[in-house]
């Protein structure tokens, strides 16, 4: 089902007693809002889930990771496993952000494996992509998109990817200030649905939410959420201001 998202990812940022004052920031107002339309997700360093899951239901919030292991289970030291997340009950998980691709060498075989693991445990995957500047500049940015979902999703039956939210991040337009026009933006998002479409049908494609992620802000989001393929924002930095980040929640 089709949903407005906004989800923040505060990567690796916030001590605990920062991450507590943040959280409270954003859910107290959050409980406040008329959110029949629109869902939060928060996703936090993993250390700090049970915090968020203890109040979330009751502030208008759902809990996110941001990542998991491939593995079940096994000798793997300092992996955290689907089934772990879902005992703390967290929904959501980030698979394949530019920066676990770049830095963690993590491949779409890795990645689909994720998914795969996600999806056994009753966790939505928000699976990532995007291209990087020189693939844009060199015009391979479809190609390249295009290869991340048919590798790293496109396995899936069409009951599953309904559990599946997609986000696409212009690689060159995070955490640089750069955001896409909202014409590369809507072009980018129609091509995904449209690939969808030809794997699943239009029916699926249309029921699937896709996210813009890339220097989204309080400014911005507005314009880009209103955009036809647009369903929302996957937030990197703003989502650490709680002013910024309650305010891209009401651009709807």
């Amino acid at each position: 089902m089709r949903r407005n998202i906004v989800a923040g990812n505060w990567k690796m940022n916030k001590t605990f007693e920062e991450a507590d004052d943040l959280l409270f920031n954003i859910a107290d107002p959050l409980k406040e809002m008329d959110l029949d339309l629109t869902q939060v997700i928060l996703c936090p360093p993993v250390l700090y889930a049970e915090m968020f899951t203890d109040i979330a239901l009751e502030n208008n919030f759902s809990v996110g990771a941001q990542n998991c292991s491939n593995h079940a289970e096994g000798a793997y030291t300092g992996e955290i496993s689907a089934a772990m997340l879902k005992s703390m009950d967290i929904e959501y998980c980030l698979v394949g952000h530019s920066e676990r691709r770049k830095y963690f060498n993590e491949d779409s075989k890795m990645l689909a494996e994720k998914v795969d693991q996600l999806l056994e445990n009753a966790i939505s995957p928000i699976f990532c992509c995007g291209e990087a500047l020189e693939e844009r500049e060199a015009n391979t940015h479809f190609e390249v998109v295009g290869k991340q979902l048919y590798d790293g999703l496109f396995h899936l039956t069409a009951e599953e990817l309904d559990n599946v939210i997609i986000a696409y991040e212009p690689v060159w337009a995070i955490g640089t200030g750069k955001t896409a026009s909202p014409e590369q933006a809507q072009e980018m998002h129609a091509f995904i649905r449209s690939l969808i479409a030809k794997k699943y049908g239009q029916d699926i494609a249309d029921d699937t939410t896709i996210l813009y992620g890339g220097s989204c802000n309080a400014k911005n989001a507005k314009e880009l959420f209103a955009l036809k393929d647009v369903d929302g924002g996957l937030i990197g930095g703003a989502s650490l201001k709680a002013e910024d980040f309650l305010a891209i929640i009401k651009s709807f």
